[in-house]
């Protein structure tokens, strides 16, 4: 949890000369302190898990100071669906078929519907099936150059930053994650042969 990485410091400076029984106290109050900020600053998931002193579910009353008292959060739906407004956000308005053609997929390895399931370690891209998201990312489809998939990154790199990190790249997405990829050029250009697969402008997510 962020902030945490300061906390036996601090607690060494404002407990000294405390008993053992109030350092548990501030202990236990700075950690449901910190657990209400980062919930309600929108960093980190509702959902979570609870282990005080290694002991599941306790409450962080229970604690014998310094500890631990840690927070697994289930974080991916939080974290995934905010990208998936952000881009949403940011899609053409000719219709609503570009903003809700995002896809998440889990690891490379198949699309996820169910964002609690995932692995908290499993690396998350995002991209758009549409054959015309590469227009889209270029600046082609009447938004800004680099607004849809650069955009949302930077945005919730801020957002996230103590926690997760965003690439905004062009990934070669395999055949079988999707029925409409990969979309295979009908016309040939300057780089790329006629049948060619196209790069897929994405977001990479992974857990700090």
């Amino acid at each position: 949890m962020a902030g945490f990485q300061f906390f036996e410091r601090d607690l060494k400076l404002a407990t000294a000369g405390m008993e053992p029984e109030a350092i548990n106290n501030a202990l236990a109050a700075f950690a449901k302190q910190e657990l209400k900020r980062v919930i309600g600053e929108g960093i980190a998931s509702s959902n979570y898990e609870r282990y005080v002193n290694g002991v599941r579910d306790a409450p962080e009353e229970a604690v014998q100071a310094p500890g631990p008292i840690v927070y697994e959060f289930v974080n991916w739906p939080l974290v995934i669906n905010a990208a998936l407004v952000e881009l949403q956000k940011r899609s053409p308005r000719r219709s609503g078929t570009f903003a809700s053609s995002f896809i998440v997929i889990a690891s490379g390895r198949a699309v996820a519907t169910d964002f609690s399931k995932i692995r908290p370690d499993a690396e998350i891209i995002i991209t758009n099936f549409m054959p015309t998201v590469r227009k889209a990312e270029v600046g082609y489809l009447g938004i800004p150059e680099q607004r849809l998939f650069q955009g949302t990154a930077r945005a919730m790199q801020s957002r996230f930053r103590d926690a997760y990190s965003f690439e905004a790249k062009f990934l070669n997405i395999r055949a079988g994650l999707h029925a409409q990829i990969p979309y295979r050029l009908k016309r040939g250009t300057r780089r790329s042969a006629v049948g060619s697969p196209i790069a897929y402008p994405s977001i990479l997510i992974n857990a700090l």
